[in-house]
């Protein structure tokens, strides 16, 4: 029987050669030999079963392969062959299917000890930096700087009105647009380095993420911990800057700043916990310039912030939508689906309402309200009229130029002031 095996192996160009451990590949068995009484593991590709061999082959043919019983393959036989010792390989030699096993072997080394960083698609700005410090600056986003500007714009609002209420100083106001714009980058990577810690199960199975950091390996969870406390000193080395008001107000956002990642995972609004997070600057700007918060004017605000927020946030999460079905994650971009244009066209006249209701309470000049009502609703029409919540490319456009619309309303504040 042996010797009739080893003809068929020769006559099909196949070699009996070690199964890699791994297991990471399915081959033809050897166990096609005939065995009275058991059932075969594999069909061999070797040579057809009795019943249909070639009319064409010689007489001898058919008693030469007397013993190739056919098989159509079953779950419980090739995990039996997952677990035999050897198998068959294309008679290529040991030495190629050892060098294969090496690669193998060598890709699995750099996935685990930082070579998944290969997959990382640095831009022009990060990939002219040190490697080592790479993920760590593409963790934090800071090549995609609309992250920060969508937190600091609230911040600067804040400020901006506070010291039209006080009569600040313009010099005094642009030292302390400074400190929250430091802040501002500083608190953005720390958040980004949250969420990414949060959601390293999601980010692997969605398209647009699976390349992030830690995600893809390039960062460790110890070593993203270890960032992020670093980050976080670095964020109260500005904080203790300002009044000591404003240092222990603006610790009350860290709750929501931790809590945001994990609302995606058991409501659709995550976006509001996002929004209560992000303008909390607009609170906090206008306590360090007054040294306490008069609620009539930052209130509105703050509450025009999170309605902007609603509308920037839920055109991003349409990039998204397909691959969040699949994982699981919720977003206001599920639930208002078709409806988003409707939907997000009552938070921007909320926005644009809250934030000339913020002006009226802080006795603000008209053009101020000429270049919200004008401009800035504009700009919101605009937005909506040219989003399609279907291309991908668009959402991301789309949200990116609402940094022009926290432009418009910072304009708006410094035409009272001049």
């Amino acid at each position: 029987m042996a010797s009739m095996a080893l003809l068929a192996i020769a006559k099909t160009g196949w070699s009996l050669v070690p199964r890699a451990r791994s297991g990471s590949a399915l081959r033809p068995c050897l166990s096609a030999v005939h065995r009275p009484g058991r059932r075969q593991p594999f069909a061999s590709t070797a040579a057809p079963a009795r019943s249909r061999a070639p009319a064409s082959a010689p007489d001898g043919a058919a008693a030469r392969i007397k013993g190739i019983a056919p098989f159509t393959p079953t779950a419980t036989s090739v995990c039996r062959y997952i677990r035999r010792p050897l198998s068959l390989a294309p008679a290529c030699g040991a030495r190629s299917f050892a060098s294969t096993s090496a690669d193998r072997r060598s890709a699995d080394a750099d996935a685990r000890t930082g070579g998944a960083e290969t997959q990382l698609q640095y831009g022009p700005f990060i990939g002219r930096l040190p490697p080592s410090v790479r993920p760590y600056l593409y963790l934090t986003r800071i090549d995609k700087p609309i992250g920060t500007w969508l937190l600091y714009w609230p911040c600067v609002w804040g400020i901006s009105m506070a010291a039209f209420n006080t009569g600040m100083p313009i010099g005094s106001m642009a030292t302390m647009l400074a400190l929250f714009g430091t802040g501002a980058v500083v608190m953005r990577g720390a958040g980004c380095t949250i969420n990414d810690m949060w959601d390293e199960r999601f980010d692997k199975m969605v398209a647009r993420t699976k390349t992030r950091p830690i995600a893809s390996g390039a960062i460790t969870r110890p070593k993203a911990l270890a960032f992020l406390g670093a980050q976080l000193a670095a964020g109260l080395a500005v904080l203790v800057q300002l009044n000591p008001y404003t240092i222990v107000f603006c610790l009350g956002s860290m709750p929501l700043v931790v809590m945001y990642p994990f609302m995606k995972r058991i409501t659709y609004w995550p976006q509001l916990v996002l929004g209560l997070a992000y303008n909390w600057g607009a609170l906090a700007g206008w306590s360090a310039v007054a040294g306490s918060i008069d609620w009539t004017v930052a209130l509105p605000l703050y509450a025009a912030g999170v309605s902007w927020t609603l509308v920037y946030d839920t055109i991003y999460g349409h990039q998204d939508k397909r691959d969040d079905i699949v994982v699981g994650v919720k977003s206001t971009s599920l639930l208002f689906a078709d409806r988003t244009k409707a939907v997000l066209s009552g938070f921007s006249a909320s926005t644009i309402g809250l934030i000339c209701l913020s002006g009226y309470m802080n006795g603000q000049g008209m053009p101020f309200y000429a270049a919200v009502l004008g401009a800035g609703t504009a700009h919101l029409v605009w937005q909506l009229r040219k989003v399609n919540i279907d291309d991908p490319s668009v959402c991301w456009s789309v949200f990116k130029s609402n940094t022009w619309f926290g432009a418009i309303v910072f304009g708006a504040i410094l035409a009272d002031l001049a």
